[in-house]
């Protein structure tokens, strides 16, 4: 099959201008805006994205508002998206796009890949997409569009392969439009090109594709299947008084889930004869308080990219003078939801509330 490249070139990029969707990261080129959906859109689907994106660019509409942000104020506009990591880095390098550059987003590859979080991916998205600069931004949807134009077996889940990807792509992108090309090949990944049942008779590459005229489409790309990772077991009691004070705690600034908040908690022990009154006991000891279990709340299956959580969640009254600290607080109940909780929190809160009848 004769390869075309400026051919190819075309035929995506007049599909990309007549078929991309509408979305609110694609009303204008600015570079900071672009950024941040880059980031968001990691590992997370387009429609949960949306909301988070139009919550977050009012709150944070320049580089400016985002650099002074409070760092719990942002975890909270951040709250459920997951990966908290991500907006971490996010601000930490829009701190120095603010201090360092003015508040302009670097154009450089040098420049912009070092700032924290950067990878190739985001640099090669946000410089072609805001600056029109021919860099490639290769991820799992464009692995997975390329391995079948060029009848691709590599495993897509090593490095290696994804440097190969970047080269390749770097010989096909389109140096008049690369903000196209690069999206263009991100949307026939979302829309047509899909990792099952692919629709390669509505393909606008179709011709190209090498895949396709052998057949093999469906069994590409190749992606070697990762180990399944463990299970651990915590138990998380949500702790109130008589006046209706709840105890939260804030998790280590390093580390998963960092400086979010969550109900006191801990990893079930096997010396353990029964994790309830275990917990029960080693809590009131913990915390200088009596702690009096009521009944259970629920159990959350949470899972990581590397290990799952399972939460067994119990209601629990407690008495006596619990000592506060910056990390350990008793507040109101009607502000529990102020706080930045990761997921699993968040559907103990949700299941407690029913409970309760408070919603």
């Amino acid at each position: 099959m004769n390869f075309k490249i400026d051919e190819f070139q075309k035929s995506l990029i007049d599909w990309y201008l007549e078929e991309k969707r509408d979305l609110p990261w694609r009303k204008n080129n600015d570079p900071y805006r672009v950024w941040v959906s880059e980031v968001m859109l990691q590992q997370t689907r387009v429609d949960t994205v949306i909301p988070y994106f139009e919550r977050f660019m009012e709150k944070y509409p320049t580089v400016a508002d985002l650099a002074e942000a409070d760092e719990q104020d942002l975890l909270k506009v951040w709250e459920g998206l997951g990966y908290y990591s991500r907006v971490r880095n996010l601000h930490h390098a829009v701190k120095e796009v603010h201090e360092k550059y003015g508040g302009k987003v670097p154009d450089t590859k040098e420049a912009f890949g070092s700032l924290k979080g950067v990878g190739p991916y985001t640099t090669g998205a946000v410089l072609s997409i805001a600056y029109g600069k021919p860099i490639p931004a290769v991820d799992g949807n464009v692995m997975r569009v390329m391995s079948r134009i060029f009848n691709m077996d590599d495993d897509i889940a090593k490095v290696k392969t994804r440097k190969l990807f970047e080269g390749l792509v770097e010989k096909v992108i389109s140096h008049e439009d690369p903000s196209s090309f690069n999206q263009g090949l991100m949307e026939l990944g979302a829309l047509i090109c899909t990792p099952k049942n692919p629709s390669c008779l509505l393909c606008p590459v179709r011709d190209f594709c090498m895949a396709f005229h052998e057949g093999t489409q469906n069994d590409l790309p190749v992606k070697k299947k990762v180990k399944k990772g463990k299970t651990v077991q915590y138990i998380s009691f949500i702790l109130e008084d008589e006046k209706g004070n709840i105890i939260v705690r804030q998790r280590p600034s390093e580390g998963l889930l960092a400086s979010l908040w969550e109900f006191p908690n801990h990893e079930v022990l096997s010396k353990w004869k029964n994790m309830v009154t275990d917990f029960e006991s080693m809590l009131g000891k913990e915390l200088g308080i009596e702690v009096d279990v009521i009944e259970p709340i629920c159990v959350i299956d949470h899972v990581f990219s590397h290990l799952t959580w399972k939460i067994h969640a119990f209601r629990a009254r407690f008495r006596g003078d619990f000592v506060e600290s910056e990390v350990q607080k008793v507040i109101p109940i009607e502000k529990v939801e102020n706080y930045p909780f990761p997921v699993p929190y968040q559907k103990i809160w949700k299941a407690f509330k029913k409970l309760r009848g408070m919603e």
